[in-house]
């Protein structure tokens, strides 16, 4: 080792910072974990080795045999985990360790409550990896050489957690990463052969390559901490004093019978990246025109980048048990981005790259055959475990959804999957299938009637609804943002049309049978008796309406907007708008409630008086909808007016 130059104390980028305050400081029960996630991090680093060595050779230097060693030191507290993989540069050490690329991060930060058994308990469902050390380290050292690169150029990164790092170039025969973890006494438990071993076989015992221990039961001879992690690899190789205390083979190649569900769940934690275990998973091995395996993961939870626009994780790809890359894109739609696992293929090349796996048959025959071997477990899961499928439901129905607009080949499937809150029960949990719906329609129904809202209270309380409760017809209730796009991809299912309540005409006189003449008759009399009205506030809000006439819809509310059978809605208006997007947007009908009290004395209102009722009307209808309006202040100012009156 040189004697340090280009020496630097650097700040930890502020998420950094609260992560590590979250670990030092937390109450997570589950310690040992620390293990698993840097021999996870240390078997990642194998695989981008063996990866890159594909097309660079001599990257392996003169040290072909890949693997990770453990090792510990009683008298000085200290445990080191190393790997001789891709190592890491000076600037792979500051971005890596020094800051968070996790792009969940900041959302998982924003959910810490201060409570720290809660906040311990999302501690767990983010998966922090190596920032795990410092659940049980109070001071943290990494010594690593990226392959390839001269030994001069080694780096050791050292910290206590505390605000701050110390970062200086080395000298580094040993490609790779070793990572020394400094206990404080009472984390000493951890500095024992056979705790760590059990640890490894429980939770490691599924990493492709061998993890190595000292042979005997006590502690190997270790100088120091640095030594043991600089220098002491290269003079204990010269002794024959490790172990192997993995199985060191891919658990995915097994048969499913010799696998027990404990190995599936820590195979899914490594792959994942997550704490938790997953809600199920798909083993399947596929012999014929091609080869290959998959093990794919549904998540209990879903992770923090849900929602991004590249997450961070996605289904790791192999060819012959050698990493490719961890796909996002090409081995699974988007819909199906929580899906998390492996595919192992026997006959894909083994330099093959992201613009091939684009154009490859075998990728999108390995893509198809895994979406219905998900759908098809989905399906079987709503019908034979309820219970597991509303918690599936719960964390990822939002994003199911979008599979009806992007895949077109497997809509009905998908339509099947979907669950809606109704008026049927009116209850915030959506539980209801379109099968449900169909199953209560009342005779003679042959459409499927929703209502799209802002929120869940928004949708069950809005003016549109008061007919059809009235008739007892259930309305399906869409409150998320995706059902906009949901409908207007979905346009029926089992032969029934989707039809928004709040768009176009209204004609229901076939369900309400013998009511239909009478309130026909009933409807034409009122049309008749405020024509003169309707002229008169269509002329008032002549630039925001297409007409306004009496409505057959509302039974309570005084007014309501409606837009065209083929206009966007007001929800999807509004999403385009903040996308950005210039659209032809029609102007809606205003429809106003002829027994309504506010109604019946509008007759009689002087012109200005009538101009101010007409723009509140069509306001609060704007409002109840989910618009925004123009001029809030105006407003609240001509409402004002109008009450105190």
């Amino acid at each position: 080792m040189s004697s340090g130059t280009d020496t630097q104390t650097l700040e930890f980028q502020a998420e950094v910072q609260q992560l590590l305050n979250l670990m030092i400081h937390s109450v997570y029960s589950n310690r040992e974990v620390f293990l698993r996630e840097l021999i996870s991090n240390a078997s990642d680093a194998i695989d981008k080795l063996r990866f890159e060595a594909l097309k660079q050779e001599s990257l392996f230097e003169d040290d072909p045999e890949l693997k990770i060693r453990v090792d510990f030191d009683a008298e000085q507290r200290t445990v080191t985990i190393t790997d001789n993989g891709i190592g890491m540069d000076r600037d792979d050490v500051v971005e890596n360790l020094g800051t968070i690329a996790h792009s969940g991060t900041k959302r998982f930060l924003e959910q810490m409550t201060g409570d720290q058994q809660k906040d311990a308990q999302l501690i767990g469902q983010f998966g922090v990896g190596f920032y795990s050390a410092f659940v049980v380290a109070d001071k943290v050292e990494v010594f690593s050489r990226k392959a390839g690169v001269e030994p001069q150029y080694g780096v050791h990164w050292s910290s206590e957690g505390k605000g701050a790092y110390t970062i200086e170039t080395i000298e580094r025969s040993q490609r790779g990463t070793a990572v020394v973890l400094h206990l404080p006494q009472e984390q000493e438990e951890f500095c024992d052969g056979m705790r760590l071993r059990h640890i490894i076989r429980k939770y490691s015992d599924h990493i492709s390559v061998p993890i190595e221990m000292p042979a005997q039961s006590g502690s190997a001879p270790q100088q120091s901490e640095e030594k043991g992690a600089e220098q002491g690899e290269e003079e204990q190789e010269q002794t024959p004093q490790w172990e192997v205390v993995n199985r060191a083979s891919a658990l995915w190649m097994r048969p499913k019978s010799e696998i027990s569900d404990e190995e599936y769940k820590e195979l899914y934690k490594h792959v994942a990246h997550d704490f938790e275990e997953p809600l199920t998973w798909l083993h399947n091995h596929v012999e014929g025109r091609q080869s290959y395996v998959s093990l794919l993961y549904i998540p209990k939870r879903p992770p923090f980048d849900l929602f991004e626009q590249k997450p961070a994780h996605g289904v790791k790809l192999y060819v012959r048990r050698v990493f490719i890359t961890e796909d996002t894109e090409h081995l699974l739609p988007r819909y199906l981005r929580f899906v998390r696992g492996v595919v192992d293929s026997d006959d894909l090349p083994l330099n093959i790259s992201r613009e091939m796996l684009q154009h490859n048959p075998m990728i999108s025959s390995i893509r198809s055959a895994s979406v219905k071997r998900i759908l098809d477990r989905l399906e079987r899961m709503a019908k034979n475990e309820p219970q597991m499928y509303a918690e599936f439901w719960e964390s990822f129905g939002r994003v199911l959804k979008e599979g009806i607009a992007e895949d077109h080949g497997n809509r009905e499937k998908i339509a099947k999957l979907l669950r809606f809150s109704s008026t049927y029960e009116e209850k915030e949990t959506p539980d209801v299938s379109l099968d449900d719906y169909i199953g209560r329609m009342n005779e003679g129904q042959n459409k499927i009637y929703y209502v799209t809202a802002e929120s869940f209270n928004a949708a069950r309380n809005s003016p549109h609804l008061e007919v059809f409760r009235r008739h007892g017809i259930e309305v399906l209730l869409l409150p998320d943002p995706v059902d906009e796009w949901l409908v207007a991809h979905l346009n029926e299912y089992e032969g029934k049309q989707l039809v928004s309540i709040a768009k176009g005409e209204l004609d229901l006189d076939q369900l309400t049978g013998e009511q239909a003449e009478q309130e026909k008759a009933q409807r034409e009399e009122k049309e008749q008796a405020y024509k003169d009205l309707c002229s008169r506030l269509q002329e008032k809000l002549n630039d925001k309406v297409s007409e306004v006439r009496v409505s057959h819809r509302l039974t309570d509310s005084p007014a309501c907007l409606v837009v065209g059978e083929y206009d966007f809605g007001v929800g999807m208006q509004r999403l385009l708008q903040a996308a950005g997007h210039n659209f032809p947007a029609g102007k809606p009908a205003l429809e106003i409630n002829p027994d309504h009290q506010l109604i019946k004395r509008l007759d009689n209102e002087a012109e200005q008086r009538l101009q101010d009722w007409a723009l509140t009307l069509y306001e609060q209808s704007l409002l109840a909808e989910g618009g925004q309006l123009e001029d809030p202040a105006a407003y609240v100012k001509r409402v004002n007016s109008l009450l105190t009156e």
